[in-house]
C-alpha cells in the first residue's frame, strides 16, 4: 500500500508488446504467451518462455516504491531463500541483478509456483509457527534501511489526512469520521506508548492466507511488496480467524510451532487490535489513493458510497470497543 497519490494511469504503456520486450530484454526468449494475474497494485504476468518454464514478472507501479526500498526487498527474500526458507524470491541474472528497468517501469522476473491459499487449522497451524519462527529468526538479525516501519503516523495519521483533506467522505458523515478516528488515534498512541520500540525488525508486513501458497506437503511465502519493520505479531494476527475461543486455539498452536525456532513475546498480543485498526484505516485511504487508476473503480465498484462510509465508520466503532477489551492471552 503506498503512502502518497501518483499518476493516475502509470499503466497505460504497458502492453503486452511492452512487456515481452522488457522480458527478452533481460536475455530470455519469449513464446508470445502471457496471461495477467490477478494484482492491483502492481503488474504481474505470467509470460511462456521457448525451452523454459514459465516465468512470473511484476512491474512495479511507477513512483511507489524507489529503487533502493525494491532492491531491499529483494535481498531480504534472498537472504531468506538461502537460510533454506520457502519463499518465493526473485531471479538473479548472471551479473547478480534481481531488479531491471524498462522505460518508467521496474521489473522482476520470478520462477513459477503452484499451489492455492491454504485453510489454516488442525497440523498446517504448527507448520505456519514454525515456518514464521524460521523467517524472524533471519528477520531479526537486522532492520530494513530504506522499508517502511509500521508505525501510526505513516498507517493511522496519514489515512485520516489523506482522506479528510480530499473530501471522499460524504459531509454528513465528516463529524462522526473526525471524532471517531480522533479517539482511535489516541488510544493506539497510548498502546503503542506502552509497548515500545525495542523488539521492531523485519517482517513480511503482509503475512495472510491469500500470500500463502500451498501444495502437497510444501508451503510457500509470496509477496513481500509490503515487508516493513515492525513487531513479530504483525506476521502472526491476520492467520487467526473466528471467535475468541477459536483464536486463543488457533494462537497457542502457532506459537507452540513458532517458539521451537524463535521467541515470542506475550506482551505483544496487546497490540493486535491497534494493529486490525490500523489495517482498516489504511485500507480505506489506500483506495483512496488510487481511485484515479481506472483499474481500481472497476475492481472495488463498492468503495466510495455513502453506504461505504457508513459502514466504514461502524467498523471504526467496533475497532474502539475492541481496543479497551482484553488482549487475547497464550495458554
Amino acid at each position: 500500500m503506498s503512502l502518497a497519490a501518483h499518476d493516475p494511469h502509470p499503466y497505460e504503456g504497458l502492453t503486452p508488446d511492452a512487456v515481452i520486450t522488457a522480458v527478452e530484454a533481460t536475455g530470455r526468449l519469449c513464446d508470445g504467451h502471457q496471461l495477467a494475474l490477478n494484482s492491483y497494485e502492481n503488474r504481474v504476468y505470467q509470460v511462456g518462455l521457448e525451452e523454459a518454464d514459465p516465468v512470473i514478472v511484476k512491474f512495479y507501479r511507477p513512483g511507489r516504491w524507489s529503487r533502493d526500498q525494491i532492491l531491499e526487498e529483494h535481498a531480504f527474500t534472498l537472504e531468506l531463500q538461502d537460510a533454506g526458507l520457502q519463499v518465493v524470491a526473485p531471479l538473479v541474472d548472471d551479473e547478480g541483478r534481481s531488479l531491471h528497468a524498462y522505460g518508467d517501469f521496474l521489473f522482476a522476473v520470478y520462477p513459477r509456483r503452484g499451489g492455492h491459499a491454504p485453510e489454516p487449522g488442525g497440523e498446517l497451524l504448527g507448520l505456519l509457527g514454525r515456518s514464521l519462527g524460521r523467517l524472524h529468526a533471519v528477520a531479526a538479525g537486522r532492520r530494513f534501511r530504506y522499508r517502511a516501519t509500521l508505525d501510526l503516523e505513516q498507517f493511522g495519521e496519514a489515512s485520516r489526512e489523506f482522506l479528510l483533506r480530499n473530501d471522499f467522505i460524504p459531509a454528513e458523515l465528516v463529524p462522526a469520521y473526525e471524532s471517531l478516528s480522533d479517539q482511535l488515534l489516541q488510544r493506539m498512541r497510548q498502546l503503542l506508548a506502552d509497548f515500545g520500540t525495542q523488539r521492531r525488525f523485519r517482517l513480511h508486513g503482509d503475512c495472510h492466507v491469500g500470500n500463502l501458497l500451498w501444495r502437497g506437503e510444501q508451503l510457500w511465502f509470496v509477496d513481500f511488496d509490503d515487508c516493513m519493520n515492525g513487531p513479530a505479531v504483525q506476521d502472526l494476527w491476520m492467520l487467526l480467524a473466528g471467535e475468541r475461543d477459536q483464536q486463543l486455539r488457533q494462537l497457542s498452536e502457532l506459537i507452540e510451532g513458532y517458539s521451537m525456532f524463535h521467541d515470542f513475546h506475550p506482551g505483544e498480543l496487546v497490540l493486535i487490535e491497534t494493529l486490525r485498526t490500523l489495517r482498516v484505516m489504511h485500507y480505506s485511504a489506500w483506495l483512496a489513493r488510487r481511485w484515479s487508476d481506472p483499474a481500481f473503480p472497476h475492481s472495488f465498484p463498492w468503495f466510495n458510497t455513502g453506504r461505504y462510509w457508513s459502514e466504514h465508520i461502524l467498523a471504526l466503532r467496533e475497532q474502539r470497543a475492541a481496543l479497551d477489551e482484553p488482549p487475547l492471552v497464550l495458554y
